[in-house]
């Protein structure tokens, strides 16, 4: 059997940001250069959240990551590997030594920040140097910045966090997405006259900033509609068709109406009457409109949802 020959960008690729998308672009002028295929190898699993025992929050969950990468870049050969204790405990050199021999790599693209095998102990240096002995090519990617700031992960999650969302995505050069299967909710929302689809960040994902945003929605058209338990889901006839839709989304604990202090993103689409129960859609994050508030009574919440909309309304109308 012949190996696919890539040329593969590495990293973890958190956020998919303006660093990331120089490795990738790297990739794709290689490929279509020497005739390679374009990939980008990443983990399932964020290193640090096995060697230091802490959970670092991820700005997407893999899902996304790989979504961005084929939507944003155009890359399908996506290849997650499973990080664990042989992953680091392997030698810098034997990963490498991987890289060749089990994905056909002939090319590889890294960040000058890249480190790799136990102990990290692998470098930018020390990848180029092996590259060469094996008579693969490697190039190295240096820092990429933005109104005079690395682009990194890190400062990116620091933005989502207190909720500046628009320059997080200067950062990103894509909103900000999160895509999860509508659920079943309080459906408040109906009587209120604003309905209502309802989402959840995967564990271990980030949560923004609690607040109100202007997000677009989007509904997967290549992907059947399921329940939350995973099955085919059948109550509704309804045809995803791709198109995006002007939404606002509440991302906290609904202070107003509910206790539970769980965290969801309620999203009201403007103009839509469907029902989504079931069906996986992507939001994208653009604007946070304001926080989020604990009115006094369900009138005041009524009447601060419909200056949301049309706070949304007016932010889209001035940017497309």
């Amino acid at each position: 059997m012949i190996k696919k020959k890539r040329v593969i960008a590495l990293g973890f690729f958190d956020g998919i940001h303006l660093g990331h998308a120089a490795l990738m672009q790297r990739a794709i002028e290689i490929g279509n250069k020497r005739g390679l295929i374009p990939s980008v190898i990443t983990f399932d699993t964020h290193p640090l959240n096995l060697l230091n025992g802490k959970k670092l929050l991820l700005i997407n969950s893999p899902e996304d990551r790989a979504g961005l990468i084929r939507r944003v870049f155009g890359i399908g050969d996506i290849l997650f590997l499973h990080f664990d204790r042989s992953t680091v405990t392997m030698p810098w050199d034997k990963f490498i030594d991987h890289l060749a021999q089990e994905f056909g790599a002939q090319h590889l693209v890294a960040g000058n920040d890249f480190r790799f095998g136990y102990g990290g102990e692998g470098n930018s240096t020390l990848l180029k140097q092996k590259s060469e002995k094996l008579g693969i090519g490697c190039d190295i990617i240096p820092d990429v910045t933005h109104d005079g700031v690395v682009c990194s992960s890190t400062y990116i999650r620091q933005l989502l966090t207190s909720g500046e969302m628009e320059r997080a995505n200067e950062f990103l050069a894509h909103p900000h997405v999160l895509t999860d299967i509508v659920r079943y909710g309080y459906k408040l929302g109906r009587t209120l006259g604003t309905p209502t689809i309802n989402m959840r960040f995967s564990d271990g994902v980030l949560v923004p900033a609690f607040g109100v945003y202007a997000t677009k929605v989007f509904l997967d058209s290549d992907k059947p509609a399921m329940n939350t338990k995973g099955e085919p889901f059948t109550g509704y006839g309804n045809t995803c068709d791709g198109n995006g839709y002007i939404g606002v989304t509440n991302i906290g604990i609904r202070p107003t109406v509910g206790n539970s202090g769980e965290v969801t993103a309620e999203t009201h689409i403007l103009d839509f009457q469907r029902n989504l129960y079931g069906y996986e859609v992507r939001l994208e994050f653009y604007k946070r409109l304001r926080p989020e508030i604990k009115f006094n009574d369900i009138s005041e919440l009524k009447a601060q949802i419909h200056k949301d909309c049309a706070a949304a309304s007016d932010y889209f109308s001035n940017i497309l």
